[in-house]
């Protein structure tokens, strides 16, 4: 398999899949595996769902774009359904999560200029990924941020992330430039780190008595993966303004900024644009697996088998002498161990048939279909012990 014509950013894994239908996938020698990380939590429904496939072969022979320069029917039907369920009054569409940041950061700018703010500042979290733009790299913290891109853009204050006297102190020094805070309600490329209970809640209040947007990046946490729409569900609050990608649209590229009234009303006509951010497809299939989530009571699912997996995992794990931690919420799990693990990436798949991902080098990282049922969990507790079985000791 070469790979000699393609820019050198990826280490792809030695298996190329053919087709999937829902948690399985297949590769060109006809081996089945079982996708415990749903294309890095994007196709929540599973491969190949048959309303999802009906919908996008009708919409693809109907029509695929037509620009922003009109009005796109599919668009408003999906902004109708996101602002319900997430309890915001606007919606901006864009073709991937990073963009989706920038968006939010954008309405973080402006909201500083209303207030008067010459070099406004926008609070993030240590070890936060918020993408792979140089606006979103900068509002970022870790590997990502290589020396190959230095003097990124932005004017960003990073906090431990559910430090609450760091953010009470850093208001103390730096509370007239203060905007926003932008954070993750579960740090997903850092090793699925949940914010302690009440942390979000304490934010929320934080913001609103400073006047301070908080944004919430629900990018890889939303469209049911914690067992609620969106994470921030969980504790009760509704944030100013909300990303999201990954799972909205079962791997049709689409992302979107849901936010107020007061923050989106920060936007005005060309202030901000996409070519082809919600364009019919990606609208009309975002749409379709919204429905499949609630017809099929996918979000229940997700809460059920995410419990049963992480209890399993902690049964199974606890005493395994490499593993310092098993932690996370619904379907999305991660399994910290004391020494790198990248290699059981391909233990995983290539002796055991499961596809598991590995996060900032030590950290295993489960995010499976929100389909998944008892027996499938148990296929991938099975295969996660046994892949650990052959790492070496630590000496």
């Amino acid at each position: 398999m070469s790979h000699a014509c393609l820019m050198n950013t990826y280490q792809p894994l030695p298996i190329s899949f053919t087709h999937g239908l829902g948690t399985r996938l297949w590769d060109q020698h006809g081996r089945e595996y079982l996708d415990a990380m749903a294309g890095v939590a994007v196709t929540g429904i599973g491969h190949a769902h048959p309303r999802l496939v009906a919908a996008l072969r009708e919409q693809v022979g109907l029509l695929l774009h037509t620009s922003n320069l009109y009005a796109i029917d599919w668009q408003q039907r999906l902004a109708q359904k996101l602002t319900r369920l997430a309890g915001l009054d606007r919606v901006f569409f864009n073709n991937s999560g990073a963009e989706a940041n920038e968006t939010a950061l954008k309405l973080a700018r402006l909201h500083g200029r209303q207030k008067g703010i010459a070099a406004p500042l926008v609070v993030v979290m240590e070890n936060a990924f918020h993408g792979r733009t140089l606006g979103t790299l900068s509002a970022s913290d870790g590997p990502a941020l290589s020396p190959g891109f230095a003097h990124l853009p932005g004017d960003f204050l990073k906090l431990p992330f559910g430090d609450l006297a760091a953010l009470e102190h850093a208001t103390q020094l730096y509370g007239q430039r203060i905007v926003a805070v932008l954070l993750e309600p579960i740090q997903g490329e850092s090793g699925i780190q949940p914010a302690p209970p009440g942390y979000l809640k304490a934010v929320r209040e934080h913001c609103t008595r400073h006047g301070w947007l908080m944004m919430l990046d629900e990018i890889q946490s939303g469209m049911g993966r914690t067992g609620q729409w969106f994470a921030y569900q969980h504790e009760g609050i509704v944030p100013d303004v909300v990303t999201l990608a990954k799972g909205l649209a079962n791997g049709i590229p689409i992302g979107a900024c849901l936010a107020s009234e007061a923050a989106a009303s920060l936007f005005t006509p060309g202030s901000h644009g996409s070519t082809f951010g919600g364009n019919p497809l990606a609208c009309r299939a975002a749409c379709t697996v919204l429905e499949v989530i609630e017809d099929e009571g996918l979000l229940a699912n997700a809460q059920l088998q995410g419990g049963r997996l992480l209890a399993r995992l902690r049964v199974e794990l606890g005493a395994h002498p490499q593993v310092v931690a098993v932690r996370g919420q619904g379907l999305m799990i991660g399994i910290e161990l004391a020494r790198p693990c990248r290699e059981l990436m391909l233990i995983a798949a290539r002796d055991h048939g499961v596809l598991i991902n590995v996060t900032r080098g030590t950290t295993i990282r489960l995010l499976p279909p929100l389909t998944l049922d008892e027996r499938e969990v148990e296929m991938i507790v099975r295969g996660v012990s046994r892949a650990l079985e052959a790492l070496p000791v630590l000496a």
